[in-house]
């Protein structure tokens, strides 16, 4: 209950930039349920008229209808109204979470990232706020006029005749316990299905990225099976929400019929004793309808509140997750810089109980290139993530040109690294806007350059429109190779002082690379860089070859002297 009570403080949070278009709203749904209490007390007046086939009052009946027909046009009015003031406030606040979500992702610290399934998050951000949006709107839409005609019809009631309104009070009860007990049961199977849809939408994102894995490995049967077993959990949980859900309609018209029966059974005694009018009592009928019709819709709409907050803590779990450790107030911004680099005795790991680089130490003078080669797992990854602060060190320090890294801001550090990737990132746009992605503002003619320079001008030339074809999420249809010439002309366009080439040419072809390393050659002159690759060929030119081994480095120094030492690099270059 805690807890669904601070999912709800969250919601009011959001609802607060809102509360004028809310008061509105309410004033509005108060001009209706007036309206649609006042005409049956309109109606049953002109049925009073009617007192025999030749005495009716037909002056009177006929000012009645036109009332019924001002009434009836200010109701439908103030009904649009709020409709389009309940969709204006639901949609600015799922704006306003799915806003908030989105910057969480981008606050959010690779740990957090590494650890969760991204098809989950990225239902949290789209299902899951979609679900709350459905619920939010039928919250606004029917609670607040529910409420409202629940409230009106009892004054009118008991202004109308005591005793009948009596017999109403006594059994409404019956319809609370019932939307509690469906509320309670519904909520806990439909956090659960929120749960389940979005564990469901993680392997379904899996699959689909890691396809030519699943099908090269003849993996498809395992994949359906784990599919299967989450899609019957799911279904099971759906089932059970649905069922519980489902119990409001025929409950809520069981309690309907019982005030009606009680309404009409003791009205009826009342009007033959003469304590009502027959128009009365036919307002008392329609009153009675109108009562019990709230409760029918609350019913329903706490069912879907349930789900909607099932879905809506998942999106504020998110929101309120702990972002990176951000950037110290006093933090300086990063310029000027040569590209000193000096690695102080750093230790770091990704758990407390499994150390992974422990007493590192390294220096890189201004233009130097260094290599970091070592076996799979040895941390040389890991290193650059630490260099680019993607995770902080747990201790010792990091100092470009003799400042802190971690005394200056992110953005700053990153922005004097270019870097170069094994695996390869493009958005869906142009070729043109994926190698501009670093620097929006450069000219045609400084991309055209920059692709020249990374060898990829020649195949973009052949493409339907050049660098103005579009690409689909992740490079679409080109090939790896391509892919990777691409990303090499980012980093050509934006030149940074000091460049990081983590297994960079990897997915290039012998020809190509000979020509890429001509490139980079050229790009790192008079740039501190670091190369991280497993072919060691492609390292031989490095200033200094850093060699890594359990987080340690245990061999320094340039090819020639690494291979005189007959130590660990030797053999590895040997073999």
């Amino acid at each position: 209950m805690d807890r669904k009570r601070s999912i709800i403080a969250e919601v009011l949070i959001y609802l607060k930039k809102y509360l004028w278009m809310i008061a509105l709203s309410l004033v509005l749904s108060l001009v209706y349920v007036f309206g649609t209490l006042y005409v049956p007390i309109l109606i049953g007046r002109a049925i009073d008229y009617i007192v025999g086939p030749s005495n009716v009052d037909f002056k009177a009946i006929t000012d009645i209808i036109i009332r019924v027909l001002i009434v009836v046009g200010i109701s439908a009015l103030a009904q649009w109204v709020m409709g389009i003031l309940n969709n204006k406030i639901t949609f600015h606040v799922i704006k306003d979470i799915r806003e908030d979500a989105f910057k969480k992702l981008h606050d959010l610290p690779f740990s957090y990232l590494d650890s969760h399934s991204h098809g989950d998050l990225v239902s949290r951000v789209i299902a899951d706020v979609d679900t709350f949006a459905d619920g939010l709107l039928m919250g606004f839409t029917q609670l607040f006029t529910g409420v409202a005609t629940i409230i009106g019809t009892l004054i009118f009631m008991f202004k109308t005749n005591v005793w009948i309104s009596l017999v109403v009070v006594l059994i409404t009860p019956v319809s609370l316990l019932v939307a509690r007990f469906i509320a309670r049961s519904s909520y806990k199977m439909f956090a659960l299905q929120s749960e389940t849809r979005g564990e469901q939408t993680g392997l379904i994102n899996e699959v689909i990225e890691n396809q030519k894995v699943v099908k090269a490995l003849s993996n498809e049967g395992e994949v359906i099976e784990s599919f299967e077993e989450i899609n019957d959990r799911l279904r099971d949980c759906s089932l059970k929400a649905v069922f519980f859900s489902s119990l409001v309609n025929p409950c809520t018209r069981f309690v309907n019929s019982l005030v009606y029966a009680g309404v009409g059974i003791s009205g009826a005694l009342i009007a033959i004793n003469g304590g009502i009018s027959i128009g009365m009592l036919t307002c008392f009928l329609s009153y009675a309808n109108q009562y019990t019709k709230p409760f029918n819709e609350i019913s329903g709409v706490i069912t879907e509140l349930q789900n909607a907050l099932a879905c809506a803590k998942r999106c504020f779990e998110l929101i309120k997750t702990e972002g990176q450790t951000p950037d110290a107030p006093d933090a300086a911004k990063l310029s000027d810089v040569d590209g000193n680099i000096k690695v102080s005795d750093i230790s770091f790991s990704y758990t407390p109980d499994k150390p992974l680089i422990e007493h590192y130490n390294l220096e890189a003078k201004k233009g130097q290139r260094i290599a970091i080669v070592g076996p799979t797992g040895c941390g040389k990854t890991t290193f650059i993530n630490l260099l680019m602060r993607f995770y902080d060190i747990n201790s010792g320090t990091i100092e470009i040109d003799g400042v802190d890294t971690s005394k200056v801001t992110r953005d700053s550090l990153r922005s004097n690294y270019g870097m170069v990737l094994q695996e390869t990132w493009l958005r869906s746009g142009t070729i043109k806007e994926n190698i501009a992605f670093g620097n929006p503002e450069a000219t045609d003619e400084e991309i055209i350059e920059a692709a020249k320079k990374a060898h990829a001008h020649s195949f973009i030339k052949r493409l339907p429109k050049g660098y103005d074809t579009f690409i689909g999420e992740d490079g679409g249809s080109l090939s790896q190779g391509q892919k990777q010439l691409l990303c090499i002309a980012r980093v050509m366009l934006t030149l940074p002082p000091m460049l990081i080439l983590d297994e960079a040419t990897s997915s290039i072809d012998t020809r190509t690379e000979i020509r890429i390393q001509k490139a980079f050659a050229e790009m790192m002159q008079g740039r501190t860089s670091f190369v991280v690759a497993h072919r060691l060929s492609t390292i031989k030119e490095a200033d200094i070859i850093v060699v890594m081994k359990d987080g340690h480095i245990i061999e320094q120094g340039k090819h020639d002297e690494l291979i005189e030492r007959g130590g660990f690099y030797a053999k590895m270059y040997n073999s």
